[in-house]
């Protein structure tokens, strides 16, 4: 079996990497044997901010909430995109068979 390991920054995927032996390092991920270490970097993707809706929510109005979009937009800053494409690769990846989130509980 197959599995993916997702952690929260590149200093966890080295630790865990090395106790179960994912040594190869490739672009975004370490690779070994039957499992692959990769990385977040804090949070790469964000709910945007009301003003990415619209221009008026710019300046909070009480007559304007509950701001409620019919569609909720995510937003990949520009310096996370590359390791943002490395992960979702990776969990589109139909050769794992499961995926380990080794992130912290906040």
């Amino acid at each position: 079996m197959k599995y993916l390991v997702i952690t929260e920054k590149p200093s966890v995927a080295r630790s865990i990497s090395k106790v179960i032996g994912a040594y190869k390092h490739e672009d975004g991920y370490l690779e070994g044997g039957d499992c692959v270490v990769s990385w977040c970097l804090g949070h790469l993707a964000e709910y945007a901010s009301p003003e990415h809706y619209d221009e008026r929510y710019k300046v909070w109005r009480f007559d304007d909430l509950p701001i409620l979009p019919e569609e909720w937009k995510l937003l990949i800053s520009e310096d996370k995109k590359t390791q943002f494409h490395v992960l979702r690769k990776l969990l589109r990846n139909k050769d794992f068979d499961y995926v380990v989130n080794a992130c912290d509980a906040g």
